[in-house]
């Protein structure tokens, strides 16, 4: 895939993301974190169960995209937040380019070691389409076809109450202004009992 085309596909994320995020921040269903099962980049599963009351940034991965440096904003974002209360979520994919060809262990690996992260990683998964892992039909249910992933470091935003709160397009980068306030914002609301 050229570099105009992933540019393309990005902006065009983006410009729906202005115009469509009044949908995603109605958020009609929140996902069950308690039913929810995610396999972790080193065997097991994710303590799913535990992101109930918690912010959750969800972020499809891969390592050989020309948005990979962003694992760097990632990880800054998670070491910033994570006392008040935010997961962040990488989810390495293979959907986009044929960006993630590696399995989990090269993954874990690279993510270690070039970039220092300590946020929790899920096993290699499929985000998009009808064979997108659970979590990701449920998102792509609540934002539409506009706020589903359509390249990869897409984020998802969702509240202490399990909805969605809102999603961001990979020329989004970590620490912008716009993902930064919905952070703060949503990291501000009560956890629900």
């Amino acid at each position: 895939m050229t570099v105009a085309r992933m540019v393309l596909f990005s902006m065009v994320g983006g410009l729906a993301a202005s115009v469509g995020g009044v949908a995603a921040r109605a958020g009609r269903q929140p996902v069950d974190w308690t039913s929810l099962s995610l396999d972790a980049i080193g065997g097991g599963k994710l303590p799913t169960a535990g992101y109930r009351g918690k912010v959750v940034l969800l972020v499809n991965t891969a390592s050989r995209c020309g948005f990979t440096g962003q694992y760097r904003g990632l990880e800054a974002s998670w070491r910033r937040h994570r006392d008040r209360g935010l997961i962040l979520l990488g989810v390495p994919s293979n959907d986009f380019g044929g960006q993630e060809p590696d399995g989990d262990d090269a993954i874990a690996r690279f993510c270690e070691t070039r970039f220092d992260i300590t946020f929790p990683l899920a096993g290699k998964q499929v985000v998009s389409g009808p064979n997108a892992h659970p979590l990701y039909r449920w998102a792509a249910g609540q934002t539409g076809p506009s706020g589903a992933p359509n390249w990869n470091f897409h984020k998802l935003l969702i509240g202490r109450d399990g909805r969605l709160v809102d999603w961001f397009s990979a020329m989004t980068k970590p620490g912008a202004a716009s993902l930064e306030t919905a952070i703060g914002r949503a990291l501000d609301e009560p956890a629900s009992s």
